[in-house]
């Protein structure tokens, strides 16, 4: 039976997602306007999300530090087009009690001032390169119009920042911290998103270029979830950080940056969740397995504890739900919170030497032998169930996947069923300007190396350059 506490989401998406986050306990509203409480649910998801990701990144050489919040005025203003980019966002901190600051001091939108100003003073020679760092903490930015994890004043974040001594090391940098990203929405999340450089009007403010990671929800509407950014040596020359190279001489340092918010919770739900609730592949579910006794007897019990001892011992995450709750409740609970699996162990299955399994993601149920080698049934249904998902994820993707030869394509897509878009460009932004008067439909990324699937610019009908994605964006 449906969920009563959440709408269709066929009928209305917008709903349906804020519905599915309340009902789940991801995340609740506070008294600050655009910032939201993330709820225990929800933060386990983060801390599952830091500590695959945060693995990943030491394998790879990365260490973890911390810069501060607050970024005085001078060092925004030393990189112009850094500020002119943040301005519209930037909360700036002007009093101390009753004392006016001597300096504004901006809330940390981004940390590129504040890493570069400290590398400046740490690195002098090219035998103190390349610096692999990483930062985990929060942002704020003032956004106009927000929502649950998908767009909040205040989020959290990884930020990679990393100085290189050459050009093909930074650009290798840049390059591989995007496959990491793929890699870990492809395998861990269970999302087949797309990568490929942004365009120049749509690149991070001061990069050289920007290598964006592209989600599409179920609905058709793209997210950018995660970026990589490859600066050169703008930001070097911006705030001076040299280093003497191995010819003796100085040169300014080769600059990159990466990050992935809680944004990416959103896109679990948009892509994967149902008018049920959450539906969360194996790899990131805190919780993956939940038992559920149905009875209070000794034998149902004892099964209870033996499945759940065996099965936490093997690295599979589980739990027994002993709550005064009814079994229907307990079930519902554990469909709305999006357990991977759900076991339930009852005085009558035992009886007929059985027990139930139940799949969140086709909300199956199967009945299986008491006496199963519970790990090994367990561990493969996991795998099954993560492949299940990545599999229907990607079928829905390319179901909403659209060519466009004309401004007319594009037109009748967008304004029907939007989705990713493939389609020419010639490279002028006013054709992005014009494109975006439609739906504010936007360039994604350009496909590297792409099939050429059309000679002529979808918008002007000149000789186009680049094969691109586009799509309605959050």
């Amino acid at each position: 039976m449906k969920n009563k506490a959440i709408t269709s989401r066929d009928k209305d998406f917008a709903q349906w997602y804020t519905d599915v986050v309340k009902a789940a306990k991801l995340a609740d509203y506070t008294s600050v306007k655009g910032c939201i409480a993330i709820e225990p649910n929800g933060y386990a998801i983060w801390e599952k999300i830091q500590s695959i990701m945060d693995k990943k990144f030491k394998e790879l050489g990365h260490v973890n530090v911390q810069m501060p919040l607050l970024i005085p005025e001078h060092l925004f203003n030393q990189e112009k087009e850094l500020i002119e980019g943040f301005a519209p966002e930037l909360i700036w901190v002007t009093e101390a009690g009753e004392k006016k600051m001597e300096e504004r001091l901006a809330i940390r939108s981004t940390s590129e001032t504040l890493f570069c100003d400290y590398y400046k003073k740490h690195i002098t020679s090219y035998k103190d390169l390349p610096k692999l760092y990483n930062q985990w903490c929060n942002v704020f930015r003032y956004e106009k119009e927000t929502r649950p994890f998908l767009r909040s004043r205040e989020f959290l974040w990884q930020e990679g920042h990393t100085v290189h001594a050459t050009a093909e090391e930074a650009e290798a940098e840049t390059k591989q911290m995007m496959e990491v990203y793929k890699w870990f929405n492809h395998e861990i999340l269970a999302i087949p998103s797309i990568t490929g450089k942004k365009t120049e009007k749509e690149k991070f403010a001061g990069a050289e270029y920007t290598i964006t990671n592209e989600d599409l929800m179920y609905n058709g509407v793209c997210l950018q979830d995660g970026t990589s950014h490859y600066f050169g040596q703008k930001f070097s020359k911006a705030y001076d950080v040299k280093f003497t190279n191995k010819d003796n001489k100085d040169e300014y340092a080769y600059y990159t940056t990466w990050g992935k918010t809680t944004r990416a919770i959103a896109a679990i739900i948009m892509v994967h969740a149902d008018d049920y609730g959450l539906v969360l592949p194996p790899r990131i579910a805190p919780k993956q397995v939940v038992i559920i006794p149905i009875g209070d007897t000794d034998e149902v019990n004892n099964l209870v504890n033996k499945f759940n001892q065996e099965l936490n011992s093997n690295d599979i995450t589980t739990y027994i739900d002993n709550t005064d709750k009814s079994p229907g409740f307990k079930f519902a609970e554990a469909e709305v919170n999006g357990i991977p699996i759900r076991i339930e162990v009852g005085k009558r299955d035992l009886e007929n030497n059985q027990i139930t399994i139940a799949r969140r993601d086709t909300r199956e149920k199967i009945t299986i032998s008491k006496d199963i080698n519970i790990v090994d049934y367990i561990k493969e249904l996991l795998e099954t169930i993560q492949n299940d998902m990545y599999k229907k994820a990607t079928e829905r993707r390319d179901a909403l996947t659209f060519e466009a030869h004309n401004m007319e394509d594009m037109k009748k897509i967008l304004n029907t069923q939007p989705g990713f878009i493939h389609a020419m460009w010639c490279g002028d932004s006013e054709c992005e300007v014009k494109i975006k008067e439609i739906k504010g439909c936007k360039s994604r990324c350009i496909v590297e190396d792409g099939e050429r699937i059309d000679d002529k610019c979808v918008c002007c009908g000149k000789e186009a350059k680049h094969h691109v994605i586009w799509g309605i964006q959050y």
